[in-house]
């Protein structure tokens, strides 16, 4: 990586030490990448100066080995969010339109949807996309016109490849994914949205996924060198046979390994989920038990207040049928008296102004009679609410 990347990337982008160690970990891996700054331009025709990781991959299709070109960019909030993946076709090349491939060359896949800042790496992107291009190329190759040299479309690749896949309906075109939701960057573009019914391929470092990346098969001792005799014997028929099944078989089990690795990491979220959910239901069952508890003791109180209240009605029924009903309160002060017996003339009052008001509202008495009324109680009320302060203030009470 070289200087004018590594600056801009630390002016720039918001995490730029974990966005340098995911690039340089990418390029370790991947050699037929280069990082490069571009000028991207957003649906909305924004443009950002943003770190473009071009070049090819090695891609398995059908027995042959394929330099795909593709071009990775990275968000200002790299790895919060995930890249743009982009297939870019050479001039001898087309695009062949599927759900994971749009008309735009944009790559639409489960592990863009899923992406995390913590668990999702650039690595692991690639290597889905070799799976995933492995089954489904998203290029193929102009009929009548082969390629002159499809390995050097883009730096770093390997040489040597055969030409892209001829057949354009060797897939029949699928119906693109729903959009993304949008991106918390600094443009207002959008991805697209995988709301599929399989889980996502997982990152899988070391995962070996081209044929080129596998020792020559060693030739069994005691058996001549083609080279050396000039001719091909059945031994080298059954070693060149036994090597390409080694090939095909560790492809194979890299493959099955890979999505055995997604389903386990599956089964690992959906059990520290369930274990979280067991913990908030056992609280919710402790807090339940707790407000039981509280129910029954408010139960108890208020039956056992319901039994006192019964007593005492029990006990005025008893007694004398005249009772006194100014003798049911006694104070232990003149005072006292005083403020309860001027309360009980206010409250008198406030009454007796108020049916004033509702014998004018019915007409029973004319207005200058309820005017006249009124000023009197008013006034009375005015006096007896002065006594009350006054008594209060008198008996150090709290106004």
């Amino acid at each position: 990586m070289d200087s004018y990347v590594s600056s801009h990337l630390q002016k720039y982008y918001k995490n730029p030490e974990k966005a340098k160690r995911d690039v340089q970990n990418l390029l370790q891996h991947y050699r037929g990448l280069q990082p490069k700054v571009e000028t991207f331009v957003f649906n909305d025709g924004a443009s950002k100066q943003l770190l473009c990781l071009g070049g090819t991959i090695p891609v398995h299709y059908k027995g042959s080995d394929y330099n795909i070109p593709v071009a990775l960019w990275l968000l200002e909030t790299h790895p919060v969010n995930a890249p743009m993946v982009f297939v870019r076709p050479t001039s001898d090349m087309r695009l062949r339109i599927s759900k994971h491939v749009d008309h735009n060359g944009k790559v639409y896949m489960p592990y863009l949807h899923v992406w995390s800042a913590n668990e999702s790496d650039l690595v692991a992107l690639v290597q889905v996309m070799i799976i995933i291009f492995g089954e489904q190329p998203p290029v193929y190759s102009v009929a009548g016109q082969p390629p002159s040299n499809p390995a050097a479309a883009y730096p770093g690749s390997l040489a040597g490849y055969p030409p892209y896949p001829t057949s354009a309906t060797a897939y029949p075109p699928a119906t693109p994914y729903p959009p993304y939701p949008p991106v918390n960057g600094p443009a207002s573009t959008s991805y697209p949205s995988y709301s599929g019914g399989y889980p996502p391929y997982p990152p899988a470092p070391g995962t070996i996924t081209s044929s080129a990346a596998y020792p020559p098969y060693p030739t069994p001792a005691g058996v001549p060198n083609a080279q050396s005799t000039g001719t091909i014997s059945e031994d080298h028929i059954r070693a060149s046979l036994l090597s390409a099944v080694e090939d095909k078989v560790r492809r194979r089990l890299s493959e099955i390994f890979a999505q055995a690795q997604a389903e386990i990491e599956t089964l690992k979220k959906t059990e520290n989920e369930l274990r979280m959910g067991q913990s908030k239901l056992e609280d919710l069952g402790r807090r339940l038990d707790q407000e039981q508890n509280e129910v029954e003791r408010s139960i108890a109180s208020l039956k056992e207040r319901n039994s006192e209240l019964e007593d005492s009605l029990g006990k005025l029924k008893s007694q004398d049928k005249n009772f006194d009903v100014d003798e049911a309160v006694v104070t232990t002060a003149p005072i006292y008296k005083q403020l309860l017996n001027a309360y009980a003339e206010e409250a008198a009052t406030e009454d007796a102004i108020y049916y004033l008001g509702e014998g004018l509202r019915r007409g029973v008495i004319e207005l200058d009679v309820f005017l006249k009324n009124v000023r009197s109680l008013s006034r009375k009320q005015f006096m007896l609410r002065a006594l009350m302060e006054r008594c209060r203030q008198q008996a150090g009470l709290t106004i």
